[in-house]
């Protein structure tokens, strides 16, 4: 009989062979949940889109937190929904605004929680877009206008670290965001808030659910001018390298699933941890087919996320965080 040369099975003959060879691992404190706030009284709303993720008003924040603690999850991501929207998003620079009323109570209630805070103007204007609109009077066209969009970003970033914000990330893909939001908080004395930057954020069809999450959806046009064309990966190269050079702390890469090439990219280039977003339609997917049999979600999921990490992501944005922690645990 003619034996194989190699016998790669012999470390797959058990769970604890294969545990203690295993790669990569799976980590609840890696895990950071994005959560959405609004105003009102006693709202827990469930996004139609995004079975299980919910809107939460400020004197039902605290009981979700708590879920979050005891999952073992020990970051947030916050997005606010406001009572008002203008064309120059002021609730998301207002002192008393939804986020920043957020990032106060959580940690009031929970000093431990890392709260992070998603800087862009999308919720919070009236058109949709992520900075301030121009309107070239020569064409008619009317886009984003990047340089004048800054000063309101760095403005929101620096009401989020007054608020208690452990984490500035900003996601409103403008140039120069991350010196203009470093400069900003280090003038304002947050020299020891990190950024985590929204490095490489394609414009991509993953968004749906979120955009009805956050209400943000563009009223006009898209962001494509803005945001990165799914094709390019040198293109995510040189984004990431202006954003290290600008002084970014951590790079992430948005939507993961379908840029896990972008992933490994981005790891085998640079020192800084990665970030992956596990985003809204990503999430929405697996919901979906869990829901009508087709797949078996704890594993689909769990399996998701470690593709995630293989690739090279340290963190990850997600909202199976709750459940994929729990898990976790039980694995153990």
């Amino acid at each position: 009989m003619t034996f194989p040369i190699e016998r790669h099975r012999r470390l797959r003959r058990t769970a604890a062979l294969r545990s203690m060879v295993r790669e990569t691992a799976l980590r609840a404190d890696q895990f950071i949940y994005p959560l959405f706030v609004t105003y009102g009284t006693n709202v827990k709303r469930e996004i139609p889109s995004m079975p299980g993720v919910y809107h939460y008003s400020l004197d039902r924040l605290e009981e979700e937190i708590r879920d979050v603690i005891d999952a073992g999850i020990s970051s947030v991501l916050l997005f606010g929904i406001p009572e008002h929207k203008d064309a120059a998003g002021t609730s998301a620079y207002d002192a008393d605004g939804i986020v920043q009323q957020a990032i106060r109570a959580i940690k009031g209630w929970a000093p431990e929680m890392l709260v992070v805070a998603d800087t862009c103007l999308c919720e919070f204007t009236d058109h949709g877009h992520c900075g301030l609109i121009h309107h070239d009077p020569r064409t008619g066209i009317a886009d984003v206008d990047n340089d004048s969009s800054l000063e309101l970003l760095v403005r929101t970033a620096v009401s989020q670290a007054e608020a208690g914000a452990d984490i500035i990330a900003p996601s409103n893909m403008m140039d120069g965001f991350v010196a203009a939001i470093r400069a900003g908080l280090d003038e304002a004395g947050f020299t020891h808030i990190p950024i985590m930057s929204y490095s490489v954020k394609y414009a991509s069809s993953f968004y749906g659910p979120f955009r009805e999450a956050a209400q943000s959806a563009p009223q006009f046009g898209d962001r494509k001018t803005y945001q990165m064309d799914p094709a390019n990966v040198r293109e995510a190269l040189r984004e990431a390298d202006s954003d290290v050079t600008e002084g970014a702390d951590m790079l992430m890469v948005k939507p993961a699933l379908a840029y896990m090439d972008v992933i490994k990219t981005l790891k085998e280039q640079f020192d800084l941890p990665i970030v992956a977003y596990n985003v809204s339609g990503e999430y929405s997917m697996v919901k979906a087919a869990a829901g009508n049999g087709w797949i078996d979600e704890r594993t689909t999921v769990l399996e998701t996320l470690l593709g995630m990490k293989r690739a090279g992501a340290d963190i990850i944005i997600t909202y199976h965080a709750k459940d994929a922690a729990r898990w976790l645990r039980e694995e153990r």
